[in-house]
């Protein structure tokens, strides 16, 4: 298994949109930027070569004067996000140095085939890419290998909502009916998507028991159309804002929503306003003309793992990234750049409270919320082999994540890392895609991991 790990010294801090060396600025700042799409073919083969240059104009007193142009010829600005803050040399290689020992004694064991990026305050202080994008092949997985996040998808469909919102194009409080034609759940409202509340059942289930053809994929449309047309044949359907129930039909209903406010398709509306101008440049959602690009996923046996009927729907899922490209996006998150703190404080309230404890789910997040006033928000995903892991530690800037595409629960157990800067799981009740198998194997270990 191929293995690259970059710590201690040799720590990255996250990259700016379009940094690079003053060869490189200087284009920047003189070349128009333009992409064109250059195709020849040859008998049977057809290539087709992507030339994409970006470029800054020097407007003075502009706030933002580095733009990119995208496929459809938008100019989109991008984001300047500040550099990160230095760290002491001292501090920063014991926790390089925790963080890789915890990874060999705990992760590696496992079998983990993935990328795993420990940073404090924007800069890198850990990072390993273990295994295989495609066993099959050979291909190593490296920074620029995007893999499929599952449910972390989850963030950026919700936190695309509150940006809806700030515009005036919505308010989480209207009911979805108003929004998506012939939605015959009178009083669910987004909110109630955002937050898991809508007493909606998982499209997962209903569309394999009902979809007819599972050779076709369903789309989002569908899953729609179906609550709407069978809604009379759907089991599991709760009175809205009753408890917490987790379903990804919310989600899909809510990428619909964006879609209808903002005129343009979820995939361009993630790409233009968080993706490009977040510098988040090896991302994307998944549309079937992305097949060929998608990494494959593996069983836990390294067998491969085809798509299905379900692999078309989006919102919920299907949006491919990297270790270093969500951590621009969180630290996007953590500056007003794309929302106020006024939205992310929605986004980072407990909106289920009928059951004691730390545990809530906010709109788009889960989290841990601690008696001291401690706060994690974080989500995992599973979808076939890929598991992730996106945990955020507030208080501390702290961002903790895995991604692998071959299965494995081990991948949630990066979690535990939060132990180097505050003693947030011990005894913490496991997440849903977690076994005790996997809390005692990471719990086993956290001798070696303490914030002391």
């Amino acid at each position: 298994m191929h293995s690259r790990k970059l710590i201690s010294q040799d720590t990255r801090k996250v990259r700016a949109p379009l940094a690079g060396n003053v060869f490189e600025n200087m284009l920047h700042a003189n070349f128009l930027a333009v992409k064109k799409s250059i195709t020849a073919d040859f008998g049977c083969l057809t290539f087709t070569f992507y030339l994409l240059i970006m470029f800054a104009s020097c407007s003075p007193g502009s706030d933002n004067n580095k733009v990119v142009i995208d496929e459809d010829s938008s100019a989109i600005s991008l984001y300047d996000i500040p550099a990160a803050a230095e760290l002491d040399p001292v501090e920063k290689n014991r926790l390089a140095q925790q963080a890789e020992s915890w990874y060999n004694t705990a992760l590696l064991p496992k079998g983990f085939n993935g990328a795993i990026l420990l940073a404090k305050g924007g800069n890198i202080l850990y990072e390993n890419y273990q295994g295989y994008a495609d066993i099959g092949s050979g291909d190593s997985i490296t920074p620029n290998a995007a893999l499929h996040i599952a449910s972390v998808t989850k963030t950026f469909t919700a936190m695309a909502i509150l940006k809806l919102q700030e515009e005036g194009k919505l308010q989480i409080t209207d009911v979805v009916s108003k929004y998506l034609q012939g939605f015959n759940y009178d009083s669910v409202t987004i909110l109630d998507l955002l937050s898991h509340r809508s007493g909606l059942p998982n499209y997962l289930y209903f569309m394999d028991k009902l979809w007819p053809d599972k050779e076709k994929r369903i789309s989002n449309g569908d899953v729609l159309h179906y609550l709407i047309t069978k809604k009379g044949e759907l089991k599991d359907i709760s009175q809205p804002d009753s408890h917490f129930s987790y379903s990804n039909t919310n989600y899909a209903l809510l990428a619909l929503i964006i879609e209808k406010v903002s005129g343009i398709s979820y995939p361009k509306y993630i790409r233009q306003k968080i993706f490009l101008p977040a510098g988040m440049n090896d991302s994307y959602v998944y549309q079937p003309k992305d097949s060929l690009r998608a990494t494959p996923n593996y069983d836990w046996r390294g067998s491969p793992i085809t798509q299905n009927f379900l692999d078309n729907v989006y919102g919920d899922k299907n949006i491919y990234s990297t270790v270093r490209d969500l951590l621009q996006w969180d630290r996007v998150l953590k500056t007003p750049l794309f929302l106020s703190a006024q939205s992310l404080a929605q986004a980072y309230t407990g909106y289920s409270n009928e059951r004691a404890g730390i545990k809530n789910y906010g709109l788009g997040w889960r989290m841990n919320v601690y008696p001291d006033g401690k706060k994690i928000v974080f989500h995992n995903g599973w979808w076939h082999g890929n598991t992730a892991a996106f945990i955020r530690l507030l208080q501390e800037d702290v961002t903790i994540i895995a991604l692998s595409n071959r299965y494995s629960r081990g991948t949630y157990s990066v979690k535990i890392l939060a132990n180097l800067f505050y003693p947030y799981y011990e005894n913490v009740p496991e997440e849903e895609g977690e076994t005790s198998d996997t809390t005692s194997s990471v719990h086993s270990k956290k001798d070696t991991i303490s914030s002391k």
